[in-house]
């Protein structure tokens, strides 16, 4: 596919124009960024990790009735979506105190929540996405009532998945973020969905027997698709760490006692052409 006229350049990924009105194309590249974009680098293959990562939860959560804007994948680092009227709030899922929680109310992190807690973020990098209330949404025209209530109905029930897929592989759901866009259909009808990404760079993940830190701000991930179900591996090597992939093109590692994990996986979804980089200590694949 030709490449079209870029339309939005964000911290980590780029928006295109699609093949078709009403399409873009979402081009996932290899910088990660920390603390609001204050700490940057560049992992070599990050891009086409979180590619894969969010294709495939995007495509469990279709199969549970949850609209995104996924299309389809088109290559190892970009996917056709919708185009969508981005909602300029991003919500958070805390199943844990952790991160920006913790410093807030002065809680320990790891302190488990009674219940799961939303928050809301007005995205904007200038102010470092402030948190806003329901009130701030309504009153400065950002969402009306109804669309809150569908982003808050929605963000649950993938929490609830989300949460369950990961803790079948031994990982903890910390928190996450999400971002909603509006799409219209050829009648004008207009219905909430998921938008962005769902992956490592948007998720704090930690082990569930060592509570060791596997997410986006302490991790660079390494997926594979298996025909048996997801396998994530997060490489734990520092905010800015390595991923990892074998000759063959499956990612592996050690945990942190050393011993090698075994692959639930059965083929993998990534060709023998990808990268291979080194094991480091500290490193899973489930």
């Amino acid at each position: 596919m030709a490449r079209q006229r870029r339309i939005y350049e964000g911290k980590t990924k780029d928006l295109f124009e699609g093949p078709e009105p009403g399409t873009l194309v979402q081009h996932f590249r290899d910088d990660a960024t920390a603390f609001s974009n204050k700490k940057h680098g560049v992992i070599t293959g990050k891009g086409v990790l979180n590619n894969r990562i969010s294709e495939y939860l995007m495509l469990r959560l279709h199969d549970i009735g949850v609209p995104t804007h996924l299309i389809r994948r088109l290559n190892m680092r970009e996917q056709l979506v919708r185009e969508v009227e981005i909602i300029p709030v991003r919500i958070a899922v805390r199943n844990m105190v952790a991160g920006s929680m913790a410093e807030r109310f002065g809680i320990d992190e790891g302190t488990p929540l009674p219940r799961s807690i939303v928050e809301y973020y007005w995205k904007n990098d200038e102010f470092s996405d402030p948190m806003v209330s329901e009130e701030h949404i309504t009153a400065f025209g950002w969402a009306a009532p109804q669309d809150i209530d569908d982003m808050l109905a929605l963000s649950l029930r993938i929490n609830d998945y989300l949460s369950g897929l990961f803790f079948g592989a031994g990982i903890k759901l910390v928190d996450f973020k999400l971002e909603f866009g509006r799409s219209y259909d050829e009648n004008g009808e207009m219905r909430i969905i998921i938008a962005d990404e769902i992956s490592p760079d948007t998720c704090r993940l930690w082990d569930v027997a060592t509570r060791e830190q596997l997410g986006a701000q302490t991790t660079a991930a390494v997926a594979v698709l298996g025909a048996a179900g997801l396998a994530v591996g997060l490489a734990l090597q520092g905010s800015l760490g390595s991923a990892v992939l074998g000759p063959s093109g499956l990612p592996y590692s050690t945990v942190s006692s050393g011993a090698l994990r075994p692959s639930m996986l059965a083929r993998s979804a990534f060709s023998s052409g990808q990268p291979s980089l080194s094991v480091k200590p500290g490193m899973y694949i489930l």
